[in-house]
């Protein structure tokens, strides 16, 4: 898609250059990425043809484009970023090229809105120039981690520092050994009212009784070298200097952190599913069955027609979820985005479902579709599953 003339000019100018950088440089690494990452011997490590790609787009100016600050950062708002997620979204590694992947886009704002000085010397400056990697350790494997006021790792006050007890799973980017840095969310105050009990502290990845337990795998994807991982924490020790913001205040920060990143999340799931459709319409032309190209069968129309009107419905939905979220905040869009986060992840299946079924038996081997398909299942979960967005949707319209 081209960026959208309610962008600004800045935002219009970045966009032609991401364009053309995909185009020159991602789509042509794609096949030499995945030779990498399905190596059995090198699949855990930093792929160097992306290291290098990171360097020409730090010197063409095209990172931590998703920053508002524009001092770190390109200065845009949600609205004008919006088109470029999703750009970035058609290749599955394609953000961490511009320093704009999950989760660190969400822990960069953390620190930059609510670290001290010391945290942001210490850990922003270094995750901005993309020099360390960092996970948010948030979810937990024995509650409902869905109702965050479950979260129940223990943070304890022992004289100057804290001690972490506890297990944690499905922390994107914990196997990566560039990780150097958790942002950990749990209990400091159990007597509290329940969205004042949460704390977040930074933990190193080096602290001693920090443990990765294992890798784990979605429908057979590791998504190596990032990794989605169960951590045990066992007496991990860290200062109280540690503690990002307030005691208590982690529920608050948690909120302000999940914003932005879900309009990250749905735009990427656009381009996922626009990249998807292209190839189901490349499909259609150049594949015969009974006699003709599927293009010409009915069914197939069908797909490629419904697929097109869902991804505009989707991108649109999301565009304006992202201005509301620039005009009033998260409180004033809130509406908005749980209505992004039900709806595009839900279209991203569904077109790459029938993308795959275009492309019959070869769709289920296609160096794309499967990896896309599992990616966009398991944001119906991310942030929040579908059924917490419909419910405080559904309660926000009753009201």
């Amino acid at each position: 898609m081209s960026s959208s003339p309610h962008a600004s000019p800045h935002a219009e100018t970045l966009h032609r250059q991401l364009t053309d950088f995909m185009q020159e440089h991602v789509y042509p690494a794609e096949v030499e990425v995945a030779a990498w990452q399905n190596n059995p011997q090198t699949r855990w490590q930093p792929c160097p043809r992306i290291e290098a790609l990171k360097a020409l787009a730090k010197e063409a100016g095209l990172w931590n484009l998703f920053l508002p600050d524009p001092v770190h950062g390109a200065g845009l708002s949600n609205r004008d970023y919006a088109p470029m997620a999703e750009l970035m979204g058609r290749v599955l590694w394609a953000s961490e090229v511009f320093n704009c992947n999950a989760p660190d886009t969400g822990n960069m704002e953390v620190l930059a809105h609510f670290g001290n000085d010391s945290q942001k010397a210490e850990w922003l400056a270094p995750l901005l120039r993309g020099e360390i990697r960092s996970a948010f350790a948030m979810t937990e494997p024995d509650v409902a981690s869905s109702d965050a006021t479950n979260i129940a790792l223990g943070i304890t006050a022992d004289g100057d520092d804290y001690v972490l007890n506890g297990r944690k799973w499905w922390i994107t980017g914990a196997g990566d050994p560039r990780c150097a840095i958790l942002i950990v969310m749990g209990v400091t105050d159990p007597e509290a009212d329940k969205h004042a009990r949460h704390s977040m502290v930074l933990v190193p990845m080096a602290t001693p009784g920090v443990r990765v337990v294992r890798a784990l795998e979605a429908f057979g994807f590791d998504d190596a070298p990032s990794g989605h991982m169960e951590l045990e924490f066992r007496n991990v020790r860290v200062p109280k200097s540690s503690l990002i913001g307030s005691q208590g205040s982690g529920f608050a920060l948690a909120q302000a952190r999940l914003g932005p990143g879900r309009i990250h999340h749905c735009m990427r799931l656009i381009g996922l599913a626009q990249r998807a459709l292209e190839l189901m319409i490349e499909r259609a032309k150049s594949r015969v069955a009974f006699g003709k190209p599927l293009g010409a069968q009915g069914m197939a129309q069908e797909m490629i027609a419904l697929s097109h009107c869902e991804i505009a419905q989707a991108r649109l939905l999301t565009l304006n979820a992202a201005a509301m979220l620039d005009a009033g905040g998260n409180k004033a869009a809130k509406n908005e985005i749980g209505m992004i986060k039900i709806v595009a992840p839900r279209m991203a299946l569904q077109v790459i479902d029938r993308a795959i079924q275009l492309f019959g038996a070869e769709g289920l081997q296609h160096p794309f579709l499967p990896h896309a398909w599992a990616g966009a299942r398991c944001l119906r979960l991310a942030d929040g599953p579908d059924e917490v967005h419909i419910a405080a949707l559904a309660r926000g319209l009753l009201k």
